[in-house]
């Protein structure tokens, strides 16, 4: 990256932990808007990972001013963040306007992407629109019958972001259920902060959501990952602890209020393994939904790891006891 896009990218940050800084202040002094909102424009995926219940092979992307009309509606919501997410989001052809929308109308603006469709010219275009931050999991170093995220095939995509992406870039490692080779999640995340990345740990789930503990060698490599990850956002999964172990985690979960999940078809979930409550279309979601979710205990809680609703959780679990019933979810 020549002296220029270093500056570029640096001014960008600055801005970037700024706009940032002032959604914290916000989603301290009010509960009454979304923290974060997952978006799906597309459910279709051009990969088949086993352990995965998010994609399918055949659907269409959605239109893309419908997907406009939901960003502003997240938008009035006071919404703080919007992740594009899957499926994979870069099957759908306009997902850069998508992007300009969000960041249009205020809020910060990320994608999650298995990063295959990358190339020099989608970067720029996303540097272009102000996408500010990316995911990309990579399951393990060689592709196998679970997964084709493999480092081997996608190092080429992150020398590539390493050198023209003026957004951040988090690479995330797993860990758990049908993942043969542990070890693996070490060498990406190692590859990750050498680039210049954050690196996360994520703990496969069930279909559900739920956990299923770790084995001795998993958590040996967890504890290693732990330790790269300490310079990054990884310091709010603290939550990972109990779930290394198969314990439950004492949390206020705010699926529903202060995050949301927006499923190709519009309808609000409580999150990408919950879904199917409350669905309700989000041209239709209220203020009145959101204190009702957020005063809510849900059942599958204790042994939930979805990480993203974790850690939106982080911002309220002092305040606010829930009183709610305890939602079942089929």
């Amino acid at each position: 990256m020549n002296k220029r896009k270093v500056l570029q990218k640096k001014i960008f940050n600055v801005s970037r932990r700024f706009r940032g800084l002032q959604r914290v202040t916000k989603a301290l002094l009010s509960t009454k808007h979304p923290l974060l909102a997952h978006l799906i424009p597309i459910r279709r995926c051009n990969l088949s990972c086993t352990y995965c219940n998010e994609f399918d092979n055949f659907s269409p992307p959605v239109l893309t001013k419908e997907m406009i009309r939901r960003v502003d509606t997240l938008a009035k919501l006071g919404t703080a963040v919007v992740t594009i997410s899957g499926g994979e989001p870069f099957l759908h052809p306009d997902l850069d306007l998508i992007i300009a929308q969000i960041r249009s109308r205020k809020m910060l603006s990320g994608v999650i992407t298995n990063g295959y469709l990358l190339n020099e010219k989608r970067i720029t275009q996303l540097n272009k629109v102000g996408l500010e931050y990316m995911q990309i999991s990579i399951d393990n170093v060689n592709p196998d019958d679970v997964s084709k995220k493999s480092l081997k095939v996608l190092d080429a995509k992150l020398l590539m972001l390493s050198r023209y992406a003026e957004f951040d870039v988090n690479i995330n490692s797993v860990l758990g259920s049908g993942i043969c080779f542990p070890d693996d999640a070490l060498t990406v995340a190692r590859r990750a902060v050498k680039l210049g990345f954050s690196s996360t740990l994520g703990i496969i789930h069930d279909g559900s959501g739920q956990l299923r503990p770790l084995s001795k060698k998993e958590r040996s490599v967890y504890r290693e990952i732990q330790k790269l990850g300490k310079r990054s956002f990884a310091r709010f999964n603290q939550f990972q602890e109990n779930i290394s172990w198969g314990k439950p985690n004492d949390w206020r979960c705010r699926a529903g209020s202060r995050y949301l999940y927006v499923c190709e078809d519009g309808l609000v979930h409580y999150c990408s393994q919950q879904r199917g409550y409350p669905a309700i279309p989000l041209e239709n979601y209220t203020q009145e939904h959101i204190e009702n979710e957020f005063n809510t205990a849900k059942e599958c809680a204790p042994y939930c790891t979805v990480s993203c609703v974790q850690q939106v959780a982080i911002f309220d679990n002092w305040r606010a006891p829930q009183t709610g019933s305890f939602k079942t979810i089929s």
